[in-house]
């Protein structure tokens, strides 16, 4: 397993972990107070981390960044289909079940989206329920509710 470099970025919607291997981001995620970053930030840390400001600035509407999550066969399926849903649009857990070849699946796919180990990169905040309320988040639905925002605002 290759090194681990890690750091933090206060946003609007709180502080979130960057964590990154020699060629990919491994995490994204919310967190209630920084940690310890490591003392000089590689390139790709840099990266994802102005990648993300621009987001949170609402001037960056995709990423271009080399994704690595970690996560079975089902997830890695769900979190691609989650990748192909536009910025400031939602689908329904239903379509994403139906989209990832599962249609019966609605459940499972909910709990893949709750083990997304890179939120905002991979959007699972763009999944509602069919009626089209914001259904889970693993990081709130205040921060579900304000990611949404953001992106209708910018959209």
């Amino acid at each position: 397993m290759s090194e681990m470099h890690c750091c933090y970025l206060k946003t609007p919607a709180g502080y979130l972990r960057i964590r990154t291997d020699a060629t990919a981001v491994c995490e994204v995620s919310f967190q209630e107070k920084p940690g310890i970053s490591d003392p000089v930030l590689t390139p790709l840390l840099k990266k994802a981390r102005q990648e993300l400001t621009e987001y949170f600035a609402g001037t960056r509407q995709s990423f271009d960044l080399p994704l690595c999550p970690s996560g079975t066969a089902f997830q890695q399926r769900i979190w691609q289909v989650l990748q192909t849903i536009p910025y400031g649009t939602t689908i329904s857990y239903q379509q994403e079940a139906e989209a990832a070849g599962s249609p019966h699946a609605c459940r499972a796919v909910g709990g893949a989206n709750g083990a997304n180990p890179i939120v905002i990169l991979i959007p699972c905040h763009r999944v509602v329920r069919k009626d089209g309320r914001l259904g889970g988040y693993s990081a709130g639905l205040k921060r579900k509710a304000f990611l949404l925002d953001l992106e209708q605002a910018h959209r």
